[in-house]
């Protein structure tokens, strides 16, 4: 009755607010985005994005112009992308324009729907292992800049 402690509290552990529902990210049919999006949860385009995407969800507009490679769990295409789709569960709904190939584990296109590319479904793991990040860096120093023991490898390329 008089106790210090309040049993009543809400549960505000790491764990918890990490299940929190966020609501997607949207992409307005007056915006250009260039340049590649990448989000943990969901995201709603209506505009254009010229560049790539990865995402959990993803919801394509039937005003959406998507120029890239696209990677999400789950995607449904109501508007026009250019581009490799790569997701688990992909949906094109009768309004989608779809130029490029569709790699899947469960694919559905509703009557009407645009489709010029391969289909492939994936094999088991092949999704979780596409999905790891890969890291390229190359760099080249200016001619003004090379120093003397850069013209002694012959002013090469390095890469890591």
């Amino acid at each position: 009755m008089f106790s210090k402690g309040n049993k009543n509290k809400a549960n505000t552990s790491p764990a918890v607010a990490a299940k929190k529902r966020v609501p997607p990210s949207i992409i307005s049919e007056d915006l250009t985005v260039t340049g590649n999006l990448v989000s943990e949860g969901e995201i709603q385009i209506d505009g254009t994005v010229k560049g790539d995407i990865n995402s959990k969800d993803l919801l394509v507009g039937e005003t959406a112009l998507i120029e890239g490679q696209i990677v999400a769990e789950s995607i449904r295409v109501h508007g026009k992308v250019v581009g490799q789709i790569k997701a688990l569960n992909v949906s094109l709904a009768k309004s989608a324009n779809v130029v490029g190939d569709i790699l899947h584990d469960n694919l559905s296109i509703e009557t009407g729907a645009f489709l010029e590319g391969h289909c492939k479904r994936l094999a088991d793991g092949e999704f979780k292992n596409s999905q790891k990040p890969t890291l390229k860096v190359t760099a080249e120093l200016p001619k003004s800049q090379a120093s003397a023991s850069d013209k002694i490898d012959g002013g090469k390329k390095a890469t890591a």
